[in-house]
């Protein structure tokens, strides 16, 4: 398994628009968050050992969040082809196995985890009221062989904080995941291998 780190992208970076499917078909747009005080957006698939090791606390976190009246939309941009346990069908049953009460969209052109410089899944950002980055990076210390317990710790510090107008702290971990599984001849420039 391929290790592959967070790309770190600059706080204060404007949130790149999206308009992807969700599993039913039916179009999302960042613009349908507008008046969520924060937005976060995770760049996720079905088969990697690092989401699954935390799909049930990002399924419970997410839920608090929502409460709280903040936006959750998860985004897969791996190439299907390839990866057919990353589908749609597949993503629509992952829905419900895991309990997402967020939408959960599909990158098929892969240009959107390109505009957010994604890398690895997980990847999470949260984005501010003005849709400004506040946060990116791991969602917390736990790792799927490090028997540290899933918490969501440093995106729920986060998240608390620009709930409360503050900025989130400065230290910021990045994701760690596997790649991105860019379709061959798509990979951009800003992939290490």
């Amino acid at each position: 398994m391929a290790v592959t780190p967070s790309n770190m992208l600059p706080l204060g970076t404007p949130a790149p628009s999206f308009r992807l499917p969700d599993t039913t078909g039916k179009m999302v747009d960042i613009e349908d968050f507008q008046d969520a005080p924060a937005l976060v957006v995770i760049f996720m698939c079905n088969h990697c050992p690092f989401v699954k090791h935390i799909r049930l606390g990002l399924a419970d976190m997410a839920k608090d969040f929502q409460k709280q009246g903040v936006a959750v939309v998860g985004i897969n941009s791996n190439d299907v082809a390839n990866h057919p346990d990353d589908s749609v069908d597949n993503m629509a049953r992952e829905v419900r196995l895991a309990g997402y009460t967020f939408p959960y969209l599909f990158d098929e052109s892969q240009e959107v985890a390109k505009t957010y410089r994604a890398a690895c899944t997980p990847d999470f950002y949260l984005f501010d009221k003005e849709r400004k980055l506040a946060y990116r990076g791991q969602m917390d210390d736990s790792r799927p062989s490090n028997g540290i317990p899933v918490t969501g710790s440093d995106l729920r510090a986060a998240v608390d904080a620009v709930l409360q107008g503050q900025a989130a702290s400065g230290n910021q971990k990045p994701s760690i995941g596997c790649n991105i599984k860019w379709r061959a001849g798509n990979e951009p420039d800003y992939f290490k291998r």
